[in-house]
Order: C-alpha cells, then sequence, then structure tokens
C-alpha cells in the first residue's frame, strides 16, 4: 500500500529535523567550549565598552564642572591655582574640556601681553589631529590674528584658504583676514571681491558685513546692497 503524499511529506520533514538537531548537537559537543568562551569575551567586551562610555561622561561632567569652577575664580580675579588646573584639564580625553582649558590658557596669556605664549599655544591646537576640527579652526583664526602683521601674506592665505569660502562657519573671520593679506599684496581687485562677498553672506555676523561694505567701498566696490541699512556708495 503506497504512503500518502502528505504523510510522506510529514516523514521526510521529521527525518530532516532529527538530522539537523543530530548536527546541531554534535557541533556543539565539539565546539561548545569555545562557543561559552567566545560569548564570555563578547559580553565582557561589551560591558567593559558600557562602563567606559559611562567612566567617561561622568570624567567629563566633573572636568566641566572643574572648568565653570576656573572660570569663576578668574573673574573673581583668584588666580593663583589656576595655570595648574588648567594644565590639567589640558590632559582631559574630553575634546570639548581639552579644548576649552587650552583657549582659556590662551586668552590669560593675551591678557598678561604674553603673546608668545599665546600664539604657541594656539599652534598647538591647531596642529593637533586628535581634536575635532572646529575646535583646530578656532586656534587658527586666533593664531593668524595676532600673528598677522608678522607673516607673510601668502602664508595668511594658505594658512586660511580651506575657512576663507563662503558657507564656511568661519568665512567672516578667514575671509577677512585673507582680503587683509590680499591687501598686503596689492591685490585690490581679489581683496574688494572678496569683502563683497562677505557682505553678502548672511550667515556672516553683521559686524562683520558691515565692516566689509565699509572696505569694500574704499576699494571701488559697492556692496552697500547686501545691507541695505547702511548708507550706499557713491
Amino acid at each position: 500500500m503506497a504512503i500518502p503524499t502528505d504523510s510522506n511529506d510529514t516523514f521526510l520533514r521529521e527525518v530532516d529535523e532529527n538530522l539537523r538537531r543530530d548536527q546541531l548537537q554534535d557541533f556543539f559537543k565539539k565546539n561548545g567550549t569555545w562557543i561559552a568562551v567566545a560569548v564570555v569575551v563578547f559580553l565582557g567586551a561589551v560591558g567593559g565598552w558600557i562602563y567606559w562610555q559611562e567612566y567617561q561622561k561622568k570624567q567629563s561632567a566633573e572636568q566641566s564642572e572643574k572648568l565653570h569652577a576656573i572660570l569663576t575664580d578668574i573673574s573673581s580675579n583668584r588666580r593663583q591655582t589656576v595655570p595648574q588646573r588648567l594644565a590639567d584639564l589640558e590632559k582631559s580625553h574630553s575634546d570639548v574640556v581639552r579644548a576649552s582649558a587650552a583657549l582659556t590658557d590662551a586668552a590669560l596669556a593675551l591678557e598678561q601681553n604674553n603673546r608668545s605664549a599665546a600664539i604657541a599655544k594656539y599652534r598647538e591646537l591647531a596642529n593637533d589631529r586628535g581634536l575635532a576640527q572646529v575646535y583646530r579652526d578656532v586656534a587658527t583664526i586666533r593664531g593668524t590674528t595676532l600673528e598677522f602683521d608678522t607673516l607673510k601674506a601668502e602664508e595668511v592665505v594658505s594658512r586660511l584658504e580651506p575657512l576663507a569660502k563662503a558657507g564656511n562657519p568661519w568665512f567672516g573671520s578667514a575671509g577677512e583676514l585673507t582680503a587683509l593679506a590680499y591687501l598686503k599684496q596689492g591685490k585690490k581687485a581679489e581683496a574688494g571681491k572678496l569683502f563683497a562677498a562677505i557682505a553678502a553672506d548672511q550667515q556672516v555676523p553683521n559686524s562683520i558685513r558691515a565692516r566689509a561694505v565699509q572696505i569694500a567701498g574704499t576699494l571701488g566696490v559697492d556692496a552697500s546692497a547686501s545691507m541695505p541699512g547702511l548708507p550706499q556708495q557713491d
């Protein structure tokens, strides 16, 4: 008597399931120890990563509080221990804390008329490839501003070239310095064109735009339409 088709299919499925179960059991018998070790290592790695993340968050929060306390002491003229405390925070794993501490250190040096120390700190930050680009850009702008009178015009243009472009967050400051470098080179047309572009960029702070309109006007470029509130150029 022939086996019905559906019964035959059921029989084959049961045989297949039993075979796979036996193969799985054999696999775990042969590799169970290694699998257990791998699972333990994986869980340990995940646990360690979570712990490290939480530790860094806690440490960053504590360091942020220390930085706030330092700034409070500076504003209250209690500065005796500030240099060492800033130096400690400049070793932080947090970009925000490390950069803020270094920038504060540079600002204090400048306040004390120690331009060389401030410039050195800005250079250090600008060249720190382990730091987020935004902080390196801030240091580049501030350092170049301090060094402008002693730098060759072409060096200023080269250093700021990535930042002196419309749409860049630092276009106003970097573009202004670049345009002034053009003037040092006698390139009045290029300078006037760049000042006009700065004036037309609404993302640039109004104080810089207004200044750009005025300087562009002295170079024969009427950029006053970019800021209707200013007097029209003759």
